[in-house]
């Protein structure tokens, strides 16, 4: 179904707050036209029947890390954006702690190259910020790179940009949106030397979300707000992880006219402390997966918009790094075959509308870092579309895992709905665990 004239009938559409019976005409990698009955006017439309089912703008993954270049044996741009397919993400922004570091505009070119050759999804990369490249930050073109990524605690692939008086500079300097991982340094160190002094190097994993504590969070991200409120910088807050941290945000204006807006990661609105004695390290993530109550309290800020976007943070380690003992073990997890449809098991659960997934996951994504022509279902949009049958139960195994690493904290977990078939530009990638040999991904682009 490459390049051709594809119409999608009978779809339930989900789109901007509501659900409605539909066709979608997709022409020349273009939602051409949305109604409520289309005709085929020629032999050469290939007429799709979505039996009813939903259809989701595909999702905008805002963090991934797919490790490449420099890290390939836990995962490649290819593996994983293929995995990603199969989980109903059609655009990922990737991350900048790979080896070499995305840390210099000749590093960025180079990933955007191997993007072009294997992406199976749409891509776009983050620009690293250290504590010395200020001038490679200040060349970057706006309408070339989702963002600007600072480590503000140190994670995998060590970027911590720790000295003050170059944040402030930083933040100052560009009108980039500036992406921030927030852990205090100090207190974590601090934290690690006491249960090292107790445990030893070998940790019981339980202690993880106490040495990285709701605290160093707080501390983080409340000073990297307050300097964005000083400086005017566009700041977007990674992974929350405490219900200290959703009083930081608001939701008392519209999320295009907000400077400051907040994500939140599939595996801690999953997830709680509770579940380390079961999964170990597989669950062990820098910010940890923290108490039940903050675990609510996430909930609840995403569901009132004090937090803006659903994300993974796909971070895949092989299983053999998984098993060291707390202070090798890694920190990180794969999940972007397994966000969407874990999600869609809280709507099953009365938690959380389908209306309210696709803004969070769909819509924000694309108004936050101002993606081009994706993130919603629109005429004149490019056809990013996702068919999910939400009564199509499957089971995670071993041998339908795609992650190069070949785990997932979701083994043996059964979701209720599947993703069963994949649209990128227009193109028919992926239907039920099959993959379809078609080179359809493209550079994001944005109205900056």
């Amino acid at each position: 179904m490459e390049n051709k004239t594809v119409l999608i009938k009978n779809a339930k559409i989900v789109n901007e707050g509501t659900i409605f019976n539909g066709d979608i005409l997709i022409e020349n990698e273009y939602i051409k036209k949305i109604a409520e009955s289309i005709s085929a006017k020629s032999a050469d439309v290939h007429v799709f029947d979505a039996e009813n089912n939903y259809i989701f703008p595909g999702v905008i993954d805002d963090q991934v890390h797919f490790r490449e270049p420099g890290l390939t044996h836990k995962a490649t741009i290819e593996s994983e954006s293929k995995a990603a397919i199969a989980g109903g993400i059609t655009s990922f922004i990737e991350m900048p702690n790979t080896i070499p570091q995305t840390t210099t505009i000749e590093e960025l070119e180079k990933k955007f190259q191997i993007a072009s050759k294997t992406s199976h999804a749409n891509y776009s990369f983050m620009f690293g910020g250290t504590n010395d490249n200020l001038e490679e930050i200040l060349k970057l073109d706006p309408k070339k790179v989702a963002a600007l990524k600072l480590f503000l605690g140190s994670s995998t692939g060590n970027m911590l940009v720790d000295n003050p008086e170059v944040l402030e500079k930083i933040f100052s300097s560009t009108d980039l949106l500036i992406a921030v991982h927030c852990e205090d340094e100090a207190t974590i160190q601090s934290n690690l030397k006491q249960h090292i002094e107790q445990f030893g190097e070998d940790i019981p994993i339980k202690y993880h979300p106490v040495i990285r504590s709701s605290e160093a969070c707080y501390l983080s991200s409340s000073k990297a707000i307050e300097l964005a409120k000083k400086t005017g910088a566009r700041l977007h807050v990674f992974h929350i992880t405490t219900a200290k941290e959703t009083k930081l945000f608001t939701n008392k204006i519209p999320l295009k006219d907000k400077k400051i807006t907040a994500e939140v990661c599939i595996h801690h609105l999953w997830f709680s402390d509770e579940d380390y004695e079961k999964k170990g390290a597989l669950i062990k993530w820098n910010p940890a997966v923290k108490t039940k109550n903050d675990r609510a309290e996430l909930w609840k800020a995403l569901l009132d918009n004090r937090i803006d976007v659903i994300a993974s943070d796909h971070a895949p380690h092989t299983l053999e790094e998984k098993k060291s003992i707390y202070t090798k073990a890694p920190s990180g997890g794969p999940l972007v075959q397994h966000g969407l449809v874990a999600i869609l098991e809280a709507y099953h659960n009365g938690k959380v509308s389908l209306e309210k997934i696709i803004e969070k996951m769909c819509h924000n994504p694309s108004i936050l870092f101002e993606i081009e022509k994706r993130g919603f279902i629109k005429e004149g949009y490019f056809a990013d579309l996702v068919i999910v049958n939400l009564n199509n139960p499957w089971t995670v195994k071993k041998e339908n895992i795609l992650y190069k690493c070949g785990w997932s904290p979701f083994e043996n977990t059964t979701f209720k709905s599947r993703i069963t078939h994949t649209f990128v530009n227009g193109s028919l990638v992926y239907k039920n665990f099959k993959f379809y040999n078609v080179k359809a991904a493209k550079r994001l682009t944005f109205n900056r």
